[in-house]
């Protein structure tokens, strides 16, 4: 993978022009969605009187419906894609595990639970996503503390994951069986991962999250993380201290999976599979943790915007597309992976 630099002085940058190109392209992508996203549906609008609306030059009616109704659902869907593609990043790196994702660890489990008890107990919406980052964050700290034994290795994480997601995933169906219908209708509904309805308060606290931690992984950690993925002896040979390293960037992607629960429900596949895409369409060794996350977000937001769109006067919940997409894709993959010889 061919590598540019550019440099002043002291101070040089280095990237990889394939991987920009991507990432600008999956960017492009998932504003050009987001614009249709804002146009579309019973109140239409064309493109162009949707930008002249986002710039303050719409009528009153063209403002209320675009900006108070539609901008916060597309941008609370860019956040949740982001989001759970930077956090599936972290996680399939520092496990060094294509199969590494919130979905497969436990993490998106644990969140459901915290919802649950919420809805049984019957607390508000604002509660409900409280109980999903308390969830997210403690099952990833228990998770984290069952993996530990002189450091916590990849492969061990991996299997009590595994185990964890299993084990919560009955106590969720229990959950289920113990609240009254109308609550269990939207809990079902939350568990599927859904967009509906979603408001400026379900956005601004990932928007909070992702511009505080975006920057520090992305820009403080980057480096560390692919010496991390070379192997922890090799790491600490080059000066990583790895178990710090490996404990805030878990710490970090727990978090903002469950803020990404907390937002939209448990949205299956993203965070699995848009990190992967983003690898095949750079073509680059390392986290791709940037691509990663605009690939994500474009992502999120064409499920969204084919949800609205694909069975006739009625909204599907984003989780069933996305899930029939990433299903697909582990399909593919198996079967690309079978043809190799490599399983």
């Amino acid at each position: 993978m061919s590598t540019s630099t550019i440099r002043s002085g002291a101070w040089s940058l280095t990237y990889r022009p394939r991987a920009l190109a991507v990432g600008a392209g999956c960017a492009l992508l998932a504003l050009l969605v987001a614009v249709l996203t804002l146009g579309s549906g019973d109140y239409p609008l064309s493109p162009a009187e949707v930008l002249r609306t986002l710039t303050g030059g719409g009528t009153p009616a063209q403002d209320f419906v675009v900006n108070q109704l539609r901008l916060p659902r597309v941008v609370t869907a860019l956040l949740v894609g982001a989001a759970l593609a930077l956090a599936g990043a972290l996680f399939q790196s520092l496990v060094r595990n294509p199969l590494g994702s919130p979905d497969v660890l436990g993490f998106t489990q644990g969140a459901a639970v915290g919802a649950l008890l919420v809805v049984v107990a019957g607390g508000s919406s604002l509660a409900l996503a409280g109980g999903a980052v308390a969830g997210g964050v403690l099952t990833g700290t228990a998770v984290c503390a069952l993996a530990w034994r002189h450091g916590l290795h990849s492969g061990r994480l991996v299997l009590v994951g595994i185990g964890t997601a299993a084990i919560l995933t009955g106590v969720n169906g229990y959950l289920l069986t113990r609240t009254q219908l109308m609550d269990a209708a939207r809990a079902v509904l939350w568990l599927t991962g859904s967009l509906d309805g979603r408001g400026w308060r379900d956005a601004v606290p990932l928007m909070v999250a992702l511009g505080v931690l975006g920057p520090l992984v992305l820009l403080g950690c980057g480096r560390a993380l692919r010496m991390l993925e070379l192997g922890d002896d090799t790491a600490a040979a080059l000066g990583i201290r790895v178990e710090p390293l490996r404990l805030s960037l878990l710490a970090a992607a727990v978090l903002l999976a469950s803020l990404a629960a907390a937002a939209a429900g448990p949205v299956s596949f993203v965070a699995l599979t848009a990190p992967q895409l983003a690898r095949r369409l750079t073509r680059a060794p390392g986290p791709n943790l940037f691509p990663s996350m605009l690939t994500g977000a474009a992502l999120l937001v064409s499920a969204d915007w084919a949800a609205q769109r694909l069975v006739s006067g009625h909204q599907l919940p984003v989780g069933v597309v996305t899930g029939v997409l990433g299903g697909g894709y582990l399909l593919w993959l198996l079967a690309t992976e079978r043809r190799a010889g490599r399983i």
